[in-house]
């Protein structure tokens, strides 16, 4: 709980710099910005819920699945509203991750690795901040 504070908290600071920005900078552009932190925190929470789920995995299978569901909606809303390369290939490093997680689930690994989707979520939320 306290993890999703933080990040939420990061969010609003960065939301209340990204307000900040100075008029040289498009309002397309601070648009895009705060659309991209915003879709990351989300992702973030997505990717503590994957921890979770992978935790409990005996208890509710599914759950992974869900949590795997969430983390690629989102990032199909983040690859839709963006043209920068370094936001799209974090995107797609943590679509790679995601693929990896899941394929281990179909193979019955009930404990996969979702160390690289954590880091994948890291480097994305850190190239979504201006």
């Amino acid at each position: 709980m306290a993890a999703r504070h933080r990040r939420r908290t990061a969010a609003f600071a960065v939301a209340a710099v990204l307000v900040a920005v100075p008029a040289v900078v498009g309002c397309d552009a601070v648009n895009k910005a705060l659309d991209c932190v915003q879709t990351a925190d989300a992702i973030a929470d997505s990717v503590t819920d994957l921890q979770q789920a992978v935790e409990n995995a005996t208890n509710d299978p599914g759950q992974t699945d869900d949590s795997l569901d969430a983390i690629e909606k989102n990032l199909d809303k983040i690859g839709d509203k963006t043209d920068d390369a370094d936001v799209n290939k974090a995107v797609d490093d943590l679509r790679d991750a995601v693929s990896n997680v899941r394929e281990a689930v179909r193979d019955g690994d009930s404990t996969p690795d979702v160390s690289p989707v954590t880091d994948a979520a890291g480097e994305l939320t850190k190239v979504c901040t201006p």
